[in-house]
């Protein structure tokens, strides 16, 4: 891919999803049961013992959820709270299984 206005491949839309843990987090979630209520996660679920709650749920709402939706791997209902595997899920899904199966070789901070 050569200048600025090139279009970021599919394995930039991957690597740019995973590159947040609470995107990590969602998709690892979503991979797991489909589809799946916001409510059957929390937001404690998904944040670290140093995450501010309030500003957690502030993000998901307004960057996370909302960018994981745009690039297809999950479709988010916002009026009925739900969320499932996008029609792109499935360019995602190997790479989630492979950093899943090797956890624990992958630097702190995962998923």
């Amino acid at each position: 891919m050569t200048g600025d206005s090139a279009a970021p491949s599919s394995l930039d839309r991957v690597f740019d999803a995973l590159s947040h843990p609470y995107r990590r987090r969602i998709l690892l979630l979503v991979s797991e049961d489909n589809p799946r209520d916001e409510d059957e996660f929390s937001v404690v679920e998904l944040a670290t013992e140093d995450d501010d709650l309030e500003l957690l749920t502030t993000e998901l709402y307004h960057a996370h959820l909302p960018k994981l939706a745009e690039s297809g791997y999950i479709e988010w209902d916002e009026d009925i709270h739900s969320i499932r595997r996008g029609p792109n899920f499935d360019e995602i899904a190997p790479l989630l299984r492979l950093m899943d199966d090797h956890q624990d070789e992958l630097p702190d901070g995962w998923p």
